[in-house]
């Protein structure tokens, strides 16, 4: 299969043209990355965004795969000498593994079987005799195939033989095979039964002890929760349609008469399915329903993820983080507006200890001395009663308070990465200076931290994590250079994400970076150690670096195009600096003149909005935000309340939301709207501030069931 057949088959898919998917394809090939071509290549994909951009990415795989195994599968009957010219034309029109494996299946090597058994025993001549089904007297002619040599005694067991090769063959045959997939795909129920003596063991799964329902309708959560629970050996799963269609189908395929071949073809039908084809496409259909629902679920977390790291910063602020607790204090740290520590103590403000007086003026001489705008407090445990502590102190500046989530901050406070940060530091620290780095610039902590140990998914344990680690790096890398990075105070890890860097060429600049003081240029990063013209090409755009001679160099306009950029300055009769920002002289412009043969107008349009507002950051602007004061624990909540809150997770059955009470509470997605609501994420946003009415609370279970409806 070409290329070009390729192409033309996922523009079609994608609903996009041919001519979008090959520049695309081509573009990949050459080594280029998802946001450089994004970014700065819109005239040769027709303004493709990164999501398309993959898709064709991931699909170009996938097709690459299929024709690899193409190839395998006709080098290999070749060999064999069994590559016929109508074999070999239905194995080069085959478009899916599925269909390939199908054709393949009757050739691939097998382990010993009652059928290889009864081919041994010479009875594939009378399998023949009995599929032709038009022999009338099918004892007789087994007779003839009776042997004491290869100990076939009786005409029973010649028949059975015979039976055991038909069986092998139907479950062979391409169409039927075929046939019964799609049954599988149309028809098949996902079902559960606990087993015997486990209901106790189990009981988190109770809801599926007695569970079914159809492939086409199960959703991916309740589709992995079953899984789980098999793979606890609390559930037995089976993923089949009902018995009788598919016996219908094959004997309506294989079974031509009413004869006496014809009872023995049946009957064979029936065992092949049993027990050669059901257990086969079974496992098949189940491989793909649990491909869909971790993709389902890992769709989720990423967007869940992107949400998070898109937060908006708190940007040039002094913060004092606190990392809360009751009998180990509280870890304050000191962050000047980059990020860096200048000063750590712990205060004992709750019991057992209770040393508020020591802990007020500690906190007072701290916010006064570092001139503190504003207090990260993270939100676990004795998160609240640290917030409400705060509150009470009247301190000389105006200071905000913000509950930062503080997920995940233990897993980077024990990493590597912290401990090269802060190596005389211990863990305590570390995690408060993660908490205060949150809310400094989200993006730039949370990029430090597995995605997976931000706990804002579902099932993130059961789906294939190695697609997971795919869709989430992407979600990361995608977040980074859609941000910018400021070349000269990003991290090695921060670094490692933009277009084209990589973790060597992060070290190579951080290695720079600390050689030379800090970049002048943009045109400075090709001194660095294997920084060849190819990283430069696809990172420059996404690096910024401050007080440059060049301000385009704190921009996202790629250096490629400043000689257009120089052009339109030149015609206006104005200098690059005074351009910028100028809406009078930028209104002035018109485009037209501007275009090449490499740069058309959504370049053009991009460079002119980027000098509108050089290196604007694309998150929204800060928020504080408040919980309601009477609420610090679960015990605290009565049902009817309406609270403020602000989720924290979206999953595919609802939303989670921190009310202050150290337990999120779940909005389920029948409660989210006066309306059906299929997907919580066309409701709610990771972050989003809402207001919820307490339905039900059991503190025991530590379970709040929240609504959002008629609020």
């Amino acid at each position: 299969m070409t290329e070009e057949i390729f192409y033309k088959k996922i523009a079609s898919q994608l609903n996009i043209s041919f001519a979008q998917v090959k520049n695309t394809a081509e573009l990949l090939e050459s080594g280029n990355t998802i946001p450089f071509i994004a970014r700065y290549r819109k005239e040769a994909t027709g303004s493709l965004n990164e999501v398309v951009i993959s898709a064709i990415n991931d699909l170009l795989s996938k097709f690459k795969e299929i024709e690899k195994r193409r190839e395998y599968i006709i080098a290999t009957i070749q060999e064999l000498n069994l590559l016929t010219d109508e074999l070999k034309t239905q194995i080069e029109n085959a478009e899916t593994l599925e269909d390939l494996e199908d054709l393949y299946l009757p050739y691939k090597p097998k382990r010993r079987t009652r059928a290889t058994i009864a081919r041994e025993k010479g009875l594939e001549g009378l399998a023949k005799i009995i599929m032709a089904q038009n022999y009338n007297d099918i004892e007789l002619a087994a007779e003839r195939f009776l042997s004491d040599e290869k100990e076939v005694f009786t005409v029973e067991e010649a028949i059975a033989g015979a039976s055991d090769i038909i069986a092998e063959w139907i479950n062979e045959n391409a169409y039927a095979r075929s046939r019964v997939r799609r049954l599988f795909e149309n028809e098949a129920a996902i079902s559960s039964q606990v087993i015997k003596a486990k209901e106790e063991e189990g009981v988190l799964y109770k809801q599926y002890f007695e569970y079914s329902e159809h492939i086409k309708k199960a959703p991916s959560h309740r589709v992995l929760a079953v899984f789980r629970g098999e793979n606890e050996k609390i559930l037995r799963v089976n993923v089949v349609p009902d018995k009788e269609k598919a016996l219908q189908l094959l004997e309506k395929i294989f079974v031509k008469n009413d004869s006496q071949a014809a009872e023995i073809v049946a009957a064979a039908a029936k065992d092949s399915y049993s027990r050669l084809l059901e257990p086969s496409i079974e496992t098949e259909i189940r491989a793909a329903l649990k491909e869909k629902a971790d993709k389902a679920a890992i769709e989720v977390f990423a967007d869940n993820l992107r949400q998070l790291l898109m937060a908006p910063p708190l940007h040039g602020k002094n913060v004092l983080a606190i990392d809360p607790g009751f009998r180990t204090g509280c870890k304050i740290t000191v962050l000047d507006k980059t990020g860096k520590l200048l000063n750590n103590v712990t205060i004992y403000p709750h019991p057992p200890e209770a040393n508020i007086k020591d802990a007020i003026s500690k906190l007072t001489y701290f916010v006064e001395a570092y001139k503190i705008d504003a207090i990260a407090i993270g939100n676990g445990t004795a998160g609240r009663e640290t917030e409400n502590f705060i509150k009470r102190i009247h301190f000389n500046r105006d200071i905000i308070a913000v509950m930062v989530n503080e997920s995940g901050a233990s897993v980077y406070s024990a990493s590597a990465i912290a401990r090269e940060e802060f190596p005389d530091y211990d863990l305590t620290v570390r995690g408060s200076v993660s908490i205060g780095r949150r809310l400094i610039d989200p993006l730039a902590e949370l990029v430090k931290i597995d995605p997976k140990s931000i706990g804002v998914g579902q099932y993130q344990h059961d789906v294939n994590q190695t697609k997971l680690h795919e869709s989430l790096n992407k979600v990361v890398e995608s977040c980074v250079n859609t941000v910018g990075v400021d070349v000269n105070t990003a991290s090695k890890q921060l670094l490692t994400y933009v277009s084209g860097v990589g973790p060597v060429l992060a070290q190579n600049i951080i290695d720079y970076r600390n050689e030379n003081t800090s970049f002048s240029s943009r045109e400075e990063l090709k001194k660095v150690a294997r920084f060849g013209a190819k990283a430069f090409e696809q990172s420059a755009g996404f690096l910024r670096v401050q007080g440059s001679s060049n301000p385009l160099d704190n921009s996202a306009v790629h250096p490629e195009s400043y000689h257009i950029v120089k052009k339109i300055s030149l015609d206006l009769e104005s200098d690059i600096s005074a351009l910028i920002g100028n809406k009078k002289l930028l209104e002035k412009i018109e485009l037209n003149k501007y275009i090449t043969k490499e740069i058309g107008i959504p370049t053009l349009t991009d460079i002119i909005s980027e000098l509108s507002k050089p290196g604007r950051d694309p998150r929204s602007n800060f928020e504080v935000f408040e919980f309601d004061k009477n609420i610090n624990s679960i015990k605290d909540i009565i049902v009817g309340m309406i609270l403020p809150g602000i989720i924290t997770n979206i999953t595919s059955f609802g939303a989670f939301v921190d009310i202050g009470a150290h337990q999120d509470g779940l909005v389920h997605k029948s409660e989210m709207a006066d309306r059906y609501v299929s997907d919580p994420a066309e409701v709610v946003k990771l972050n989003q501030k809402v207001m919820v009415r307490v339905v039900a609370v059991e503190v025991e279970r530590k379970r709040i069931s929240l609504s959002m409806k008629n609020i």
